[in-house]
């Protein structure tokens, strides 16, 4: 029996309390905090003030814990707007903001659909809102859409790793690197690479994200209205 229909144990009231709900919202806190090296069921248990044993009557595994906390975060995805165009775009800037709150998040998306209670009715209201995408390609286009998002938020959360790394923000790293990319420029060598570095409208990650996701879902709306 998955986790999510398993029943939990009876509360005892000599102890303190204890559900899976408590548990996954502990681990949330010790992984946006510290990530998820952080998260350990010894923590969690001195979180919450409890036997570590106590634990096992409602998670039995490390790997299950991760799958709640997935799940979790997916109730902050919920996807609204009429028609395939918003639902998508609402998916996809939720998916954004959920990760952004959650570092954590960026390495667990992605890989096997998530089955959770709260990630199936994220899908469900997607799939309700592609009706005009038709049954065949509503699974293409909704894994298209994750997949340019999760690739997204995972290179801004690997820059904000970077940048605690190296103490170094991306203006400082960028003028690291500029005596460099002059020279390489200079030799002549690069200059498709060197005329969009030089002349190009260097956007921010919002706006990165925006105009990306805007061709994706062009190219969907050429696919979807072809004859």
């Amino acid at each position: 029996m998955v986790v999510w229909e398993r029943p939990e144990p009876p509360d005892r009231p000599a102890l303190a309390p204890l559900s899976r709900e408590l548990i996954v919202r502990a681990a949330i806190r010790l992984a946006d905090a510290d990530g998820l090296d952080a998260v350990s069921l010894r923590k969690i248990a001195t979180a919450l003030d409890v036997g570590p044993m106590r634990l096992y009557g409602y998670i039995e595994s490390k790997e299950e814990l991760l799958d709640l906390m997935v799940d979790a975060a997916h109730a902050e995805i919920r996807p609204s707007g009429d028609g395939w165009r918003e639902v998508l775009r609402s998916l996809a800037d939720a998916m954004r903001h959920a990760v952004h709150r959650h570092e954590w998040l960026a390495d667990l998306l992605g890989g096997r659909p998530q089955l959770g209670p709260h990630a199936l009715a994220t899908s469900e209201a997607v799939m309700a809102a592609l009706g005009d995408v038709g049954v065949d390609s509503a699974m293409p286009v909704v894994s298209a859409v994750n997949a340019y998002t999760i690739g997204a938020v995972r290179r801004e959360i690997a820059e904000r790793r970077a940048e605690r790394a190296t103490g170094m923000d991306e203006q400082r790293w960028q003028a690291t690197l500029g005596p460099y990319l002059t020279r390489s420029f200079a030799s002549g060598k690069l200059p498709a690479l060197a005329t969009v570095v030089r002349d190009a409208v260097h956007l921010d990650a919002d706006e990165t994200f925006r105009i990306g996701l805007d061709f994706l879902l062009d190219g969907i709306g050429a696919r979807v209205s072809a004859p």
